[in-house]
């Protein structure tokens, strides 16, 4: 079989797996939190986050029922929506920098299949929408799919579009789409954090608004850094007559694809 076609028959054969997965997330009966990061820990000495947040953190991980109260500020004062946004948005900044590896990973996997702008553009506005929409969804506790089936999800999504990388030079039309349907896992993801975390009563949409802008701050963050690492890099191998295909976004993508297979594999049998 030649390499475009057995490229095509495994996009078609992923494309459906993931469909079905997809519905069986979403219908499913809730069987517990997604939780994108368990390995989170802002409240680390040094860490700068606030401390009304670490002790109910602290009170929601020894309670079997916790109760999320408003945020005080450091007069013992219920915090303002805009104060309760800023501190939300800075959590969802250190969600994704340094903590998210599988996301910075995502997003990196689509930044090398990206060319042109526009098309990197497109792929990472579908992205945003779609984790944006589950999170909400999932925050306000509409759906609730385990674990057990999101978190293997993240991490195939993250072997996908490395895999594809390899496969095609330019990405195709249904590729936004693709990444749309990942970005639905991704954001129940984060929402198995931010419900870990909790937000507080009366500022349900302030906080949750400051974490989505927050994670968003650190995934333009990451294209960004990665946009001013690769310039001066394709400018080089240029001069010297090498590919920055060949040198840099197959290796890379080889090596993101292996982590996310692996993730994918640890995280479905527990490993």
């Amino acid at each position: 079989m030649q390499a475009p076609k057995l490229a095509q028959s495994f996009r078609h054969l992923f494309l459906q797996f993931f469909v079905l997965l997809l519905a069986v997330a979403l219908t499913s009966i809730p069987a517990g939190d997604a939780h994108a990061h368990p390995e989170d820990d802002f409240c680390e000495a040094g860490s700068g986050l606030d401390p009304a947040l670490c002790r109910q953190l602290a009170e929601a991980n020894s309670a079997e029922a916790p109760v999320i109260r408003p945020l005080l500020d450091e007069e013992g004062n219920i915090r303002s929506p805009l104060d309760t946004a800023a501190l939300y948005l800075k959590i969802g900044v250190q969600h994704i920098l340094p903590s998210g590896t599988d996301h910075i990973l995502f997003v990196l996997a689509l930044f090398l299949a990206s060319e042109r702008i526009r098309s990197l553009i497109i792929q990472i506005s579908a992205f945003t929408v779609a984790h944006t929409a589950t999170l909400g969804l999932a925050a306000a506790g509409v759906i609730e799919p385990p674990a057990s089936i999101v978190e293997p999800l993240i991490a195939l999504s993250i072997a996908y579009v490395a895999i594809e990388n390899l496969f095609f030079r330019d990405i195709s039309k249904w590729r936004p789409l693709i990444v749309f349907g990942f970005g639905l896992f991704h954001g129940l993801g984060f929402a198995g954090f931010i419900r870990d975390v909790g937000l507080p009563p009366g500022q349900f949409w302030s906080s949750l608004i400051g974490f989505n802008v927050g994670v968003e701050i650190g995934q333009l963050a990451v294209v960004l850094a990665a946009a001013l690492i690769s310039i001066p890099m394709k400018l080089a191998l240029a001069r010297a007559n090498f590919s920055y295909r060949s040198v840099v976004v197959i290796p890379a993508s080889v090596l993101i694809a292996l982590i996310g297979l692996w993730w994918a594999t640890t995280r479905a049998f527990g490993l």
